[in-house]
């Protein structure tokens, strides 16, 4: 079986551009312009609430598929930071793979959607036991064999992690695949402050105050942070963050502590692919080309893409759509 590859991913000329794709890829116009297939995910999709151990919750949301005699499956998606399960490519990719006959589980990572209310302590990037154990909850509930998962951005680094951790877990996991995963946080972090243009860091900080806002006014008798930390840049609330509300010693700790650079991946089990864009503004190609990794593990660098964007023309529609659903199915082949 042949199966696409990043170098079939070819744009037309204006959306060659990385910054034109990843600026495309969570727009309300891409939302507007996509074809209604890519939203029949929401039909009939079911509220799930799953069990993260330690009391801990997590939201997210179940759809059977209902094209095929037999499902070939179950696929679990994951968003990228400060999206949700709603997110436009966790929709366009779930909607497709329904329709070639998995069923689908779009999971939210802590404070993530409309889940602020749920756990008291704040989300951050390495919570990555809660969402193995959600995994589990999730394989218990929905018995469909084989088990195959999803993520993209920051969703790609945890899906990663969570592919490294399957086997001590007992997941059921067969397959993983990670979009424009971050792979070196430090390096991605420096990246967004100083290569990559301004507004990319302004709509990060964004999203992350707004959210941020949410927590405070769930808990209200919590002082999660000062005013002076909300108005301070990237990396310093992060830092701040770590300060606050982990264990780690420093913000480099931090960022070690879910980085999958370098050797990280070499013990990985779990057959995995990893795509993503030279011209990914957001996500240094450095980082990747420097990856050890063992024969189970493919990396794919395309040309063209930016971040998550993968836009094959103006219908708006993702190249990943196809990447991924080729990939799952051969997983059953």
């Amino acid at each position: 079986m042949m199966l696409p590859r990043g170098k079939d991913f070819l744009p037309p000329g204006p959306l060659r551009s990385g910054h034109v794709q990843t600026m495309l890829s969570s727009s309300g116009v891409r939302r507007l312009l996509l074809p209604k297939r890519a939203q029949t995910v929401l039909q009939g999709s079911e509220p799930v609430m799953v069990n993260g151990g330690d009391g801990v919750r997590l939201t997210g949301a179940y759809t059977a598929q209902r094209s095929h005699p037999q499902s070939r499956g179950l696929a679990v998606l994951f968003h990228g930071w400060e999206g949700s399960v709603d997110s436009t490519y966790v929709l366009q990719t779930g909607s497709r793979l329904l329709a070639d006959g998995w069923d689908v589980f779009r999971l939210n990572f802590r404070d993530h959607g409309d889940s602020h209310h749920l756990n008291e302590a704040l989300f951050h990037s390495c919570r990555i036991d809660e969402v193995v154990h959600a995994l589990g909850d999730i394989a218990q509930r929905f018995p469909m064999r084989p088990m195959v998962l999803a993520g993209f951005s920051l969703g790609g680094n945890f899906a990663l992690r969570a592919a490294m951790k399957a086997q001590a877990a007992g997941l059921p996991l067969s397959y993983a695949l990670a979009v424009c995963p971050i792979i070196d946080p430090g390096e991605g972090l420096f990246s967004l402050e100083g290569s990559a243009p301004w507004f990319y860091q302004a709509y990060f900080m964004h999203k992350w105050r707004r959210s941020l806002q949410a927590k405070q006014a769930a808990f209200p008798h919590r002082e999660y942070f000062e005013l002076a930390e909300l108005k301070q840049n990237l990396r310093g609330l992060t830092a701040a963050l770590v300060a606050r509300h982990t264990d780690f010693e420093s913000l480099e700790a931090y960022l070690d502590g879910y980085s999958v650079a370098g050797r990280a991946l070499a013990d990985m089990h779990v057959p995995c692919t990893i795509l993503t864009a030279r011209d990914d503004p957001v996500i240094p190609v450095d980082a990747f080309e420097k990856l050890e990794l063992p024969a189970n593990v493919e990396l794919d660098i395309a040309s063209y893409g930016g971040h998550c964007g993968f836009i094959r023309g103006w219908d708006m529609t993702s190249f990943t759509d196809d990447y991924i659903a080729a990939r799952f199915n051969a997983v059953t082949a």
